[in-house]
């Protein structure tokens, strides 16, 4: 089993024990901080168990009917979980807005702050763990799942400062206005995730300082006269990468696809975390003139 689908079922396993022991304190206490908290553990329970289905997925090999894999699966997996996170910020906020029109006392303090403390400290060792993954992958759905519990693990600490405060000031306004600023909060952090799958989906470029190290080994190579039509994009863990390439006339097929294989050598060894797809298209002079309404 890959390290990215072990991280989804360590994520997915931790979820179900957050959202049991925090929905069972919710109900009694009254909590709108807390029932948030369950709810946003409900969808990590959800959102892994997605992820761990989309990374099964796209590490299919190509077939006949998808010729370039299912890698796609994986933006779309960071997208919905953006949007789940959204819609159930806006929840927690719609639950506190009307707490804060419609007050209930709070009960069983004690408990809700215990619990907390222990959510406080799992997230922590989890987001740990997601983040040492997400490095060593460089996986998209992996670092949304580790920005996700992040989240997670600031808004759970303040909760906790929350029931702190409230059971010493008896101010228990102050529950539903943290559940205001959570859902804020939440809606942040989702943006980015949302922003990165969609660039993804719609084939954005990759970025400046990437394609500038590909120009830089393709200027390296003496034998390349010049280039054009340096196009980039990246699917989930794989990055696609094409080009044309102007060899002399007089060079040969075999010389030239040498060097054209060093090239992709080199572009791949930029990328060691990720499948690199290079193309590099072999021309015996400079058709960019000619082509140019083809890739405008």
């Amino acid at each position: 089993m890959r390290l990215e689908k072990k991280a989804t079922v360590i994520s997915t396993s931790v979820a179900a024990v957050l959202v049991l022991i925090k929905m069972s304190v919710a109900l009694f206490s009254g909590s709108i901080a807390v029932l948030a908290s369950a709810i946003d553990s409900l969808l990590d329970l959800t959102v892994s168990l997605f992820n761990y289905f989309a990374l099964h997925s796209a590490e299919k090999n190509p077939d006949e009917q998808f010729h370039f894999g299912r890698s796609k699966i994986e933006p779309l997996a960071a997208v919905i979980e953006g949007s789940v996170i959204s819609f159930s910020a806006l929840f927690i906020l719609y639950q506190a807005l009307a707490k804060i029109l419609h007050p209930l006392a709070m009960q069983h303090m004690s408990e809700s702050i215990y619990v907390m403390i222990i959510s406080i400290v799992i997230t922590a060792f989890l987001v740990f763990f997601l983040n040492s993954v997400a490095k060593k992958t460089d996986n998209m759905v992996i670092r949304a799942d580790a920005l996700h519990y992040k989240t997670d693990l600031f808004s759970n600490s303040a909760i906790l400062l929350a029931l702190g405060l409230i059971h010493f000031t008896g101010e228990e306004l102050i529950d539903p206005i943290l559940g205001v600023l959570i859902a804020f909060y939440m809606i942040y952090s989702a943006i980015p995730i949302i922003k990165e799958g969609i660039l993804m989906l719609l084939d954005a470029a990759l970025p400046k300082e990437a394609i500038e190290k590909i120009e830089a080994i393709l200027n390296d190579e003496p034998i390349i006269k010049n280039y054009h039509y340096l196009q980039t994009r990246e699917s989930g863990s794989h990055i696609f990468v094409s080009v044309h390439a102007v060899f002399n006339i007089s060079i040969s097929l075999y010389d030239a696809h040498l060097i054209a294989d060093r090239v992709e050598a080199k572009i791949k060894a930029l990328f060691p975390e990720k499948k690199v797809h290079t193309l590099v298209h072999m021309d015996p002079y400079d058709d960019s003139e000619l082509n140019d309404e083809d890739y405008e």
